[in-house]
């Protein structure tokens, strides 16, 4: 599985020369290509380069012979290559750089001639622009940009039961607070970039969303993948706003699979075991120190009625099991003294 789109950070001088012989001739003899100037003018003091492949596939390269490198360190003529295409053998030994760790306006320029690309072939997220520029790295990945696209469109971000445009403005309202920017590349490749749609894995990272936005609608302040002395990831700690952080809780994420894409064919065995497998291995070691997240909200009305009805326990406390709907609302348990103040976003809690 290829990972999402990073830049190449290439040292040396380039000229228009070098450009065509060592990055546009061997495109073109091994997948036709077709060199262009970007849509959009080059950062001040750089020159830049549009690829367009015949098989679909694209590329951007932009070079000045002053440049400031990657972190902002001053750094020898240099050029910058973004692609989801084959990378030409002379960059084969090239640094790679998510889109935070280049100049702005390196960053800046490349993202506007990849939106427009992507607006241009899905129309439909032009309506929402936090969606497409945090998984942009995702959605113009070599391998994962059908799939991506698809997973939004065609199944609602894993939500049932409703509309594309209902599931995306749930997401386009939680990512518009901004509150995952600083982690974008880490946050947008956990949807993958397979060219085989998994549905169950991309529901599952989409449940992070979701638990996201329901700790920042309760008022806190999120970090996501933070390393305990266990060596695994917690996936978030959830802060009361203005804190120091000494207060932080840490939360972890789960998303049971609905009873009619699994071999346990009860929602409320669903979550039983979904919470089981997570707390058998990954909290095993945490005792009480992690609230534990069961997102349903991949469950169908009937389904999620059945949950809320028996309020099965799980294995760990303390344990919010929760459905998000795409309008925002939130219903659920909680399980345990929890540390969390959530009650405001809830519309029914028990237990």
């Amino acid at each position: 599985m290829a990972k999402p789109l990073r830049f190449r950070y290439a040292r040396g001088s380039w000229t228009p020369d070098r450009v065509n012989r060592d990055l546009f001739e061997p495109l073109d003899r091994n997948l036709g290509a077709t060199q262009r100037s970007p849509h959009f003018s080059a950062p001040s003091g750089y020159e830049a380069r549009r690829f367009e492949m015949d098989n679909g596939d694209m590329a951007l390269f932009c070079w000045s012979a002053g440049d400031i490198g990657p972190n902002g360190l001053n750094a020898a003529p240099a050029g910058y290559w973004l692609g989801n295409t084959e990378t030409p053998e002379t960059l084969w030994r090239t640094n790679k750089y998510g889109f935070e760790e280049v100049p702005y306006p390196i960053a800046r320029w490349a993202q506007r001639e990849l939106l427009k690309q992507l607006h241009d072939e899905s129309p439909w997220l032009e309506s929402y622009p936090h969606i497409s520029w945090f998984f942009l790295p995702v959605f113009l990945s070599k391998d994962g940009r059908e799939t991506t696209r698809q997973f939004f469109s065609e199944h609602h971000a894993g939500f049932p039961d409703t509309t594309r445009d209902a599931a995306l403005g749930f997401f386009e309202t939680f990512l518009k607070t901004g509150a995952l920017d600083p982690s974008r590349d880490v946050m947008a490749g956990k949807l993958g970039t397979s060219q085989y749609l998994d549905r169950t894995r991309m529901a599952a990272a989409m449940g992070e969303f979701v638990v996201g936005r329901l700790l920042v609608d309760a008022g806190y302040a999120i970090t996501p993948e933070i390393e305990v002395t266990t060596g695994h990831s917690i996936d978030y700690r959830a802060d009361p706003i203005n804190s120091d952080g000494s207060d932080g809780v840490l939360v972890e994420v789960t998303r049971p699979l609905p009873p009619n894409r699994r071999s346990a064919n009860s929602p409320v065995t669903a979550v039983r075991d979904t919470a089981e497998s997570k707390t058998s291995g990954q909290l095993t070691h945490h005792a009480g120190g992690v609230v534990l997240c069961v997102d349903c909200s991949s469950f169908p009305d009937d389904d999620w009625a059945a949950v809320l009805a028996e309020q099965p326990a799980v294995r760990h406390k303390p344990a919010i099991v929760f459905r998000a709907r795409p309008d925002g609302s939130y219903e659920g348990y909680t399980i345990g003294r929890l540390p969390l103040n959530i009650a405001s976003v809830f519309s029914n809690r028990s237990r």
